[in-house]
């Protein structure tokens, strides 16, 4: 029926609901998935079955907070959070230290208006707690809401990613002087000489091949620091959970790589459209003994899948290790976005400090390995 006096019936609003309930957050799974392909800026871990499998995992009952924004019945926003009492009170992103992005999904097409929805109803949320978004992406959806945001608000740095850009090996190789040229190429000559070659792994079966990654990761660092997590159960059962489900999707890849018919090692990468980026690995010693260079390796078959899945860039994640230089990547600082209300004013200043300090350790302890080297 037309509208009154021909007037135009009005644009269906922006309505907000809070989630809080496990089943609901189980039951949100489609409408996430289509809300995930309709960001751009997304990254695997923000996808349906990475964050659910981490709660499933990590997350503390009663804690739950999905902050939901709908218009016309579709849900085109989502802030999935926590709530945390140590060391503050504060809402912060599901996915904790074992995920490299943290972000909201906002849908490219309603990104104003679920965006402004978003921002109140956060507003509304955080009552006495702090807002903290950790591992933000430059460029990532929540930055929507940072400039938005009316209260007092802050942008410090986080973790360092390293990125490569989306070429062919051979083109990654030509980008480092010729002495490094010449070793790279000696390595990937060896790696075909010895005959490793490598397969993705299908969908059902995913389950074997992150059994024998978790345990070739274990025997590749046996004696030597290790983050302790990753041999952990409750890891590994949220891999289990999460990655079979993102290989049906398209969200991630399983590569086995094979020796003389044993696998001797195990890449789990995860991919979205504008980045793929390794994840995990674990690799036999044997590979070691026989000089076979793992990194090389990885890289040769991130190189060929980011050209084959034309995504823009090749990271690799978090951690500034010296290895990860040798290709020359660019750093890329992902940042911590801190949001107050007026009466959780101390509370961001109380963040800032505990950050202003956890940067002079890392500092410190920096400074205190160069100096170890250079005496010994």
């Amino acid at each position: 029926m037309p509208a009154p006096h021909g007037k135009r019936p009005a644009p269906p609003a922006y309505t907000t609901e809070l989630v809080t309930d496990d089943a609901a957050f189980a039951a949100l799974a489609g409408d996430w998935d289509r809300l995930h392909r309709r960001c751009a800026t997304a990254t695997p871990f923000q996808t349906h079955a990475w964050l659910h499998s981490w709660w499933l995992s990590y997350g503390r009952r009663g804690r739950l907070r999905l902050l939901l924004v709908r218009h016309a019945g579709d849900l085109v926003a989502v802030a999935p959070l926590t709530a945390v009492r140590r060391p503050l009170p504060a809402l912060v992103p599901l996915g904790g230290e074992i995920s490299d992005y943290g972000d909201v999904l906002l849908d490219d097409e309603h990104a104003e208006g679920a965006a402004a929805a978003l921002t109140e109803r956060l507003g509304a949320a955080a009552r006495t707690a702090l807002i903290d978004f950790t591992e933000v992406r430059p460029g990532a959806a929540v930055e929507r809401i940072y400039d938005r945001w009316a209260g007092p608000r802050r942008r410090v740095s986080d973790s360092v990613c390293l990125e490569l850009p989306a070429l062919p090996m051979d083109q990654l190789v030509a980008r480092l002087h010729s002495k490094a040229q010449q070793r790279v190429r000696a390595k990937l000559r060896k790696l075909h000489a010895l005959g490793v070659h490598r397969q993705v792994v299908g969908p059902d079966e995913v389950d074997g091949a992150l059994r024998r990654l978790l345990e070739l990761h274990r025997l590749q660092w046996q004696g030597r620091k290790v983050t302790g997590e990753h041999l952990r159960p409750r890891f590994g059962e949220h891999l289990a959970r999460a990655v079979g489900p993102m290989v049906r999707s398209g969200d991630a890849v399983v590569t086995e790589f094979r020796l003389d018919g044993d696998v001797v090692a195990v890449d789990l990468t995860l991919v979205s459209p504008r980045l793929a980026g390794g994840y995990l690995y674990g690799a036999h010693p044997r590979l070691r003994e026989l000089k076979a260079d793992v990194a090389v390796m990885l890289l040769d078959a991130g190189a060929e899948r980011i050209r084959a899945g034309g995504h823009g860039t090749l990271s690799l994640l978090r951690g500034n290790e010296p290895y990860k230089h040798h290709w020359r990547p660019e750093p890329v600082v992902n940042q911590r976005l801190l949001l107050a209300r007026r009466r959780t004013a101390p509370l961001l200043g109380a963040a800032l400090a505990e950050a202003a300090a956890r940067q002079r350790a890392k500092e410190l302890l920096r400074r205190g390995e160069r100096d170890g080297g250079g005496r010994s």
